[in-house]
């Protein structure tokens, strides 16, 4: 309680903390006379402030020194319903950098600026995907994995891959059948989003970004939008999962595209140093010792 007192008194004045730990319920507390005058946290703040557990709070403060991404860890525990061991890995990992960082077009593709700034801070610019171990896949060197090899893993381990890509996403189907003038095609992943009411294309690449994704993505989701989109449902929406990208590269590209697309890229366990690796018999020299 001390630690959370010190730690939060710069930011909310006195009145708020004394409020905060005397009071019962947060019913009774009226976040909009509680906000110092200079105060630059909003009600909207103070609202998911209130709202989080205390063991949270505790491992907020214990892993982040920032009162600003304190903030945003706040709001992103509460909308993604985070555990607090998952909450420490995204800590860790300094998610908070990460979601409404990844170069996109949003801001010119989506009309309601609302929604636009919805699908920005839904994804991240860059994503751990930790389930995919190439030792158990029979894999020594990175630069041997293909696109098919990580959309496998990530088939394999959907609901991880989920839980890591965001809130609110449903899964349709991988290698989804698109068809326009007898011409045919398939997307890697294909999802459905309920906060954005739209589908997702992510598209995978294990190498470094290239401007084709884009016109290859812009014409999945002109498919998709003509022949797969519900009447009810936003236009869709394309992510580029590549192993490198150049944000200001892709920024610069991006923009001219008429649908709404974004690039992001991931990083899969961390990798043996390479002097403990020399040291190892390889994989089927373990199996015999074994």
């Amino acid at each position: 309680m001390r630690l959370f007192y010190e730690e939060w008194e710069p930011v909310f004045n006195k009145s708020v903390i004394s409020t905060l730990i005397s009071s019962v319920t947060t019913d009774e507390i009226e976040t909009s006379l509680l906000l110092p005058v200079k105060s630059s946290v909003m009600t909207d703040d103070l609202e998911s402030f209130l709202s989080l557990d205390f063991t949270h709070h505790i491992a907020i403060l214990n892993g982040e020194k920032d009162a600003s991404k304190r903030l945003k860890y706040i709001q992103l525990s509460l909308a993604n319903r985070w555990n607090t061991k998952y909450l420490q890995q995204q800590i860790k990992d300094n998610a908070a950098d990460k979601y409404g960082a990844m170069p996109s077009n949003f801001g010119v593709t989506i009309k309601d600026s609302r929604d636009a700034i919805k699908a920005l801070n839904m994804f991240k610019d860059e994503y751990l995907l930790d389930f995919i171990n190439t030792e158990e896949i029979g894999i020594r060197d990175l630069a041997d994995i293909d696109e098919r090899v990580v959309e496998k893993e990530i088939i394999h381990n959907i609901k991880k891959f989920i839980m890591t890509f965001g809130r609110d996403f449903a899964f349709v189907g991988n290698q989804y059948h698109l068809e326009a003038f007898s011409e045919d095609f398939f997307p890697d992943l294909l999802f459905f989003n309920r906060e954005l009411n739209c589908l997702v294309i992510v598209e995978l690449k294990t190498g470094n970004f290239k401007p084709g994704y884009l016109g290859q993505l812009m014409t999945y989701l002109r498919i998709l939008d003509d022949k797969v989109k519900k009447p009810h449902e936003n236009p869709s929406i394309g992510i580029v999962l590549c192993k490198n990208a150049n944000k200001d590269f892709v920024e610069y590209v991006i923009q001219d595209y008429a649908k709404p697309m974004g690039v992001a890229t991931y990083r899969i366990s961390e990798e043996m140093p390479e002097k403990l690796r020399d040291a190892l018999p390889d994989m089927e020299e373990l199996k015999k010792l074994l």
